[in-house]
């Protein structure tokens, strides 16, 4: 049985009910325009696609359900920090349980609300205080919205990444459009690189790219679309793919797993937590990616 068949634990309503594996729950929505599920642990987008349509949103056949570690796939909240300027790695939003707020739906679609804040755990681990919300907007297209504030007495600094995982048919057969020209590749100690204006891949790939459009296109041949992302509140756009050797490396992606993803991420990047951006008390930011199909 595929995860998003799983039995309904509780129902909200028509469209959204609750399903769990492993002791985690899960946010599952059924409506006439699309499909999607939604992880507690982690605040976790885990799949979406538009009815009739292929997913949109990749998955790992390997993802550990554990409350200790992050999935692989779906869309991963990297907060408060993204990559590995400080432990955990890419902060501990992705791994913290959340809180449904409210859910609401009518013909158009469905909008999930989920809330964090500060905790014996999180605490721990950076200690400033926060509300962090995110917003999951479920139509034909899919639009994550991470809200986060500072409910403390003084400034705090931070970075952070909606780490987006795309389905595509064939990673061979895709161009991506839209990313900039200029990047910091990080298979090469954090060199400064230019590049062209399409993409097409055959190896290998982490990069920042530090001057991306409004809107990146990855053209997909094998299922005959091309996926938009459009994001807001970032500096940059990461995209990353392990290939061939980064799959077997991982426990928790089959070897040929690359073959079908594509991460194209909406990043507030920062080369160190102090260097990440400010938020004074009572301010907040959004970071925003929304992704459709045409």
């Amino acid at each position: 049985m595929t995860l998003r068949h799983f039995p309904t634990v509780s129902v909200l309503s028509d469209n959204v009910t609750i399903i769990e594996k492993n002791g985690i729950k899960i946010v599952r929505v059924i409506h006439e325009k699309a499909e999607a599920g939604i992880s507690l642990h982690g605040g976790h987008v885990l799949w979406f696609k538009p009815q009739g349509q292929d997913d949109v949103i990749w998955l790992s056949d390997n993802a550990e359900f554990d409350t200790a570690k992050a999935f692989r796939g779906g869309i991963p909240i990297c907060w408060p920090w993204f990559g590995r300027i400080a432990a955990p790695a890419h902060g501990f939003a992705r791994t913290s349980q959340w809180t449904l707020i409210d859910h609401r739906e009518n013909h158009h679609g469905v909008i999930v609300s989920l809330g964090l804040e500060q905790n014996e755990r999180t605490l721990a681990i950076w200690p400033h205080q926060f509300q962090a919300r995110v917003n999951i907007e479920i139509t034909e297209t899919l639009k994550v919205t991470l809200d986060v504030s500072n409910t403390d007495t003084k400034p705090w600094v931070f970075s952070g990444a909606l780490h987006t995982y795309l389905n595509v048919g064939d990673i061979h057969q895709t161009q991506t459009t839209g990313m900039g020209s200029e990047y910091i590749d990080s298979l090469l100690d954090a060199k400064v690189c230019q590049g062209g204006d399409v993409l097409t891949l055959t190896d290998t790939i982490d990069r920042v790219y530090t001057s991306p459009t409004d809107q990146i296109e990855v053209q997909d041949d094998q299922l005959q679309r091309t996926l938009v992302v459009k994001n807001q509140g970032d500096n940059s756009a990461v995209l990353w793919n392990p290939w061939a050797q980064g799959a077997q490396g991982m426990g928790d992606m089959t070897d040929d797993g690359y073959l079908t993803m594509l991460c194209v991420e909406s990043a507030l990047h920062a080369p160190s937590i102090e260097m990440g951006k400010t938020l004074q008390p009572g301010e907040s930011h959004q970071l925003v990616t929304e992704i459709l199909v045409k």
